[in-house]
């Protein structure tokens, strides 16, 4: 079997994960969003962004391998870029999706015993989860209009695997809401997001005026939303934060 000797990445947690892989070498191209390892992923070529990819420049590249994901990338440029190049795109709603897909890339890519070991790594901090009890909470990850995260989401299954309840989980995707039916909701805990709203101490001001009675918290988006190979601090810090909050 031959592997990809260049990859084009339009999944900024997956660009991280192949650096950590030890793939860096074969990236040639990436969006502006890919950020980790930021020491290391400046030297490779910005090919537009998620939603809106310089396919021109893709195509003129032409790797061996493109790395897509069905809620980061549009459709129709996956569409178009399969029509010519080969592409591996990722689905990924819950933490076994995520783990799969660190599978799925090593194989791909010709180093599974390195994606295989860190998949080991991260399923012993999933078994450290602190036994706490359960708390409802709310995760915000925009305002004007307010939205949160549903079922089917990468974000949601962690929740649920840190025993916190997302009183949105009867709601699918990303749905938008409003404060008066927060209220209604009462979590325990509201969890703002550092990405892709960027709230601040004001906003959780504003919540905390309307909802008295719930703890609301600034968080690092990361530890919630980026799967790859980011999972593994991510999920010794969200083992912290569980005792933290209890």
């Amino acid at each position: 079997m031959s592997y990809p000797e260049s990859i084009v990445s339009l999944v900024p947690s997956l660009t991280e994960l192949m650096f950590d892989l030890e793939l860096g070498d074969r990236i040639v191209g990436r969006t502006r969003f890919c950020i980790h390892p930021n020491e290391k992923v400046e030297d490779v070529p910005i090919v537009g962004g998620t939603k809106n990819p310089r396919l021109d420049k893709i195509f003129d590249i032409k790797p061996d391998l493109v790395i897509a994901n069905r809620e980061e990338n549009r459709k129709e440029d996956v569409e178009e870029l399969a029509g010519s190049l080969d592409v591996m795109v990722t689905d990924i709603k819950t933490i076994e999706d995520a783990l799969l897909a660190i599978h799925d890339i090593g194989v791909r890519c010709g180093v599974a015993e390195k994606a295989d070991l860190l998949i080991e790594n991260i399923r012993a901090e999933m078994d450290n989860v602190p036994d706490e009890p359960k708390q409802s909470v709310a995760y915000f990850i925009w305002r004007e209009p307010w939205m949160t995260v549903g079922r089917d989401t990468y974000i949601d299954s962690v929740l649920s695997h840190w025993n916190l309840k997302n009183v949105y989980g009867d709601q699918k995707r990303y749905p938008k809401t409003t404060l008066e039916d927060l209220k209604s909701k009462a979590p325990d805990l509201i969890l703002l997001s550092s990405e892709p709203y960027p709230f601040k101490e004001k906003h959780r001001e504003e919540i905390e005026a309307a909802l008295p009675n719930s703890r609301v918290l600034m968080v690092d988006g990361e530890w919630f939303s980026w799967y790859g190979s980011r999972m593994l601090p991510a999920f010794k810090r969200l083992n912290e934060f569980r005792k933290a909050i209890s």
